[in-house]
């Protein structure tokens, strides 16, 4: 019995010590913003929107010191070999994640000069016509010399899953103009290991890979992860092409051209960081690397299609993270970061990107659309969507469904209707017919796709294909799939049911219910060309919505999210030939993904653009740009719209808010020439953390190195270009500066509007701004009438020669 209870009480202790991974942060400031008094180590700290140095002396040496009291203080506390450091952070914070126990994080936690130790957490992916759409080849590309210099030795860092290195998007030679070596970017570039060629080929001009944190955590798999830059999902280099690809790449697949795939930024570096993985996503011990190590490296912007799978352990704050900070301290160091805002809509406080210091992206939908049809045999036409060619004109084949053509009934182990299986159905009487497939939960988990689907029909020489959908849960995604033969997909039930009872009602069946005769009919129209729609943009149903939310009890934060809405829908790019992220596109060379991750991109290479022509721009400047020069109005000349559920859980349309949109759908064209911006640096992002209620000014110390200053007032005193407050009581007033980056003085007029129940006013009427000048003016926002829901407005400064400049307003108004 004693041996037993020693056995347990080991079995206890083995399992309730095993080693996790750890985030800690230490006293002594990162090279951002030390500003000396370390014997023996000179300043080595960067003013707001300057870039390291990291060449020099100074630099380097500090950051030896940094990191050899890194592994002075874990040799000191645990034995060798308990534990394993997996990096040191030095140049954004001072830390190092670990792999140790959770005692061994709770020493740590209590050991003088440890100042947090945060649990790592997981991230995961937030998954060309939009040139065109955006006017890129018309109006931005030609002012910087045409699309073979728009981004010029702009350096665009992704952090991703890496990139396929051999697709045309990304050759160097794709140019008619070679590429040199760029002027100052000094990040390495690795070796695919099994070929001995560098990831790198002026295109590209840095790629490597972070997956300590990951291999800790026993999540690696060498055989599908590849422990290298190489993309083994397809999202990487999905990203990197949207921002940065090659112009004019034909994207072709199953013998059809879609068009021709272009970057935003076509003439932009990239740079790879590869920290995301197929089947688990990634650990923000990795990203931090990963961010870490592109700003030492010398990016310029950096894309992250990536968010949190749920809160950090830890942490009260949304905006105090060791993934959030370390971000500050990129955009200190003159980077502008671009997040997705996350897939979770139509709901509500969706956002997995909430800081002030980055530009968060909602996801549009762009004015191109693939619609597609069946005839039955009785005349009715079932709109569906399929990217494939027509079955032959004027002519109709019988429809068999895969139930009824089943070999034997060993084949229902596999769930025939699926049909990814052609050996389990019968080759003669599906040949030359329409074989009729279910589209069952299979394919939202990605067990089944639609090219299994069309390959299987292929395979048994059927005409063409239709997968009918019987029912739909929320969320469901339907997105059309190039077919190497004709093929639809029903998605409206009611639609799908018709289908189903034309079939039963021609389909004769013996008493023991197989078929005697299939006297179904139909054909498949062409759906390979898009159609063109006024109606776009409209923010699309699974973008992530606000308020922005200030903690994790979910209270809202006087700073408005997303920032800014970009086309994310159906967006054609290249894909990585290893790439399994998506079943569809297997071994494909491009792919059509929807997702905030593609809005995302699009924000990072138009962004690429601005900074090109204004080179001494800071990231709030740029961002500013890009805000306030956005619509808020569709095609057609109507308020945007947004994708939303009916109470009957069908998709139907709104009118669209700032939750849903932010400052509005980016204009890059305007963007380039705001007339004014609100800018803002890392002292500003101070002012709005000090001065946000609830955060503990300890933490910002902890996370900043920098004690707090509250001359802001207020977080709605932030100079954003927009306006949030959550909490209205009677009246507050909130102040805004402006900057004239236009050419000649101009005069701005200044109005506002707000919906009733909130009264809106400002400060001065009227200013004439000289060039380079700076002014404030002052918004007023009085509680009307308590309603229980957000008032919407927005504040316009028009200018004498022409600019036009905008700010969202929302604003909850409270009794008390």
């Amino acid at each position: 019995m004693d041996i037993k209870c020693k056995v347990l009480v080991f079995l206890a202790l083995f399992f309730t010590v095993k080693a996790e991974i750890y985030i800690v942060t230490m006293e002594g400031e990162p090279i951002i913003s030390y500003r000396g008094g370390e014997n023996g180590f000179e300043a080595t700290a960067v003013e707001s929107d300057e870039k390291i140095d990291t060449t020099s002396e100074l630099v380097t040496s500090y950051a030896r010191h940094l990191e050899r009291k890194h592994d002075m203080l874990l040799g000191m506390l645990f034995e060798e070999g308990s534990y394993t450091k997996l990096y040191s952070y030095k140049h954004l914070i001072n830390g190092f994640a670990a792999h140790v126990s959770p005692a061994q994080a709770e020493t740590l936690r209590r050991t003088p000069g440890v100042k947090s130790v945060s649990r790592d957490w997981k991230v995961r992916k937030l998954t060309t016509h939009t040139p065109q759409f955006l006017g890129l080849p018309t109006d931005v590309w030609p002012t910087g010399g045409g699309y073979d210099r728009a981004g010029e030795d702009i350096v665009i860092g992704f952090i991703d899953s890496g990139i396929f290195p051999h697709h045309p998007s990304f050759a160097s030679h794709h140019t008619s103009v070679p590429y040199g070596p760029h002027p100052s970017y000094k990040g390495k570039c690795e070796d695919d290991p099994h070929t001995k060629i560098s990831f790198c080929n002026g295109k590209i001009i840095g790629a490597q890979h972070f997956a300590e944190a990951a291999k800790a955590a026993g999540a690696f798999n060498p055989d599908i992860d590849f422990a290298s830059p190489m993309d083994g999902d397809g999202h990487g280099s999905h990203t990197a092409a949207i921002a940065a690809g090659n112009n004019g790449i034909p994207v072709r697949m199953h013998g059809y051209e879609f068009g021709k795939a272009s970057g935003m930024a076509p003439r932009a570096r990239i740079a790879v960081y590869k920290a995301l993985y197929r089947l688990f996503g990634g650990f923000v011990a990795d990203v931090v690397a990963a961010i870490d190590q592109a700003v030492h490296d010398g990016v310029d912007i950096l894309s992250l299609s990536v968010g949190p799978n749920s809160p950090p352990a830890n942490t009260k704050t949304t905006f105090l993270n060791p993934f959030d900070a370390t971000l500050l301290g990129a955009v200190k160091a003159g980077v502008f970061v671009v997040q997705a805002a996350g897939n979770g809509g139509p709901f509500p406080k969706t956002l997995v990107s909430y800081s002030p210091w980055i530009t968060t992206v909602a996801a549009a939908i762009d004015d191109r659309r693939y619609k597609n049809h069946l005839t039955l045999g009785n005349g009715k036409m079932l709109a569906g969507i399929g990217l494939s060619p027509s079955t032959r004109p004027h002519r109709s084949y019988k429809m068999v469904s895969a139930n009824d053509v089943l070999l034997d009934s060993s084949g229902t182990k596999y769930n025939p209707s699926d049909c990814q299986k052609p050996q389990v159905l019968n080759r003669r009487l599906v040949e030359g017919n329409i074989l009729l497939c279910g589209y069952s939960f299979n394919f939202v988990t990605g067990s089944a796709s639609i090219k299994k689907v069309a390959e299987t029909a292929k395979h048994l020489g059927a005409a063409g294909f239709v997968l009918v959908v019987e029912n739909v849960s929320p969320g469901t995604k339907f997105d059309p799939v190039p077919s190497c033969i004709p093929g639809i997909l029903i998605t409206d039930v009611s639609k799908s049911m018709d289908l189903i009872d034309y079939y039963n009602v021609t389909t004769s069946r013996d008493w023991t219910g197989r078929v005697k005769e299939f006297r179904a009919e139909g054909s498949i129209a062409d759906g390979l060309e898009p159609i063109l729609h006024k109606s776009a943009p409209e923010v699309a149903l699974y973008s992530a919505r606000g308020p922005n939310t200030k903690d994790f009890s979910f209270q809202d934060a006087d700073l408005l999210k997303p920032d800014i809405l970009a086309p994310g829908t159906l967006i054609w790019s290249a894909w990585s030939e290893n790439g399994t992220d998506e079943a569809n596109y297997v071994g494909e060379g491009f792919a059509l993904m929807s997702g905030t991750s593609m809005a995302a991109p699009h924000i990072a290479g138009i962004a690429a653009l601005v900074k090109q022509k204004h080179p001494q721009w800071s990231p709030a400047a740029i961002k500013s740009a890009l805000m306030t020069t956005s619509t808020v109005i569709d095609r057609a000349g109507r308020p945007l719209q947004a994708q939303q559920y009916s109470e009957k859980e069908t998709v139907t349309l709104v009118k669209a808010t700032p939750f849903d949109y932010g400052s509005g759908h980016v204009n890059p064209s305007a963007a380039l020439d705001p007339g004014l911006i609100f800018d803002a640096g890392y002292e500003d992002y101070l002012g709005f953390l000090c001065t946000t209620p609830g955060i503990d000014a300890h933490e910002i110390t902890n996370f900043t190195n920098t004690p707090c200053n509250f001359k802001m007032e207020r977080p709605s005193n932030f100079n954003s270009p927009s306006i949030a407050i959550s909490h209205l009581v009677r009246t507050q007033t909130v102040t805004r500066r402006v900057t004239n980056v236009g050419e000649v003085e101009e005069t701005y007029t200044i109005t506002s509007r707000m919906q009733p129940s909130i009264a809106i006013e400002v400060s001065p009427p009227a200013m004439t701004l000289r060039v380079g000048a700076t002014r404030s003016f002052s918004v007023t926002l009085t509680v009307r009438s308590v309603t229980g829901v957000y008032s919407f407005g927005v504040v316009t400064l028009k200018g004498s020669r022409g600019h036009k400049v905008s700010l969202p307003v929302v604003a909850l108004g409270h009794k008390r």
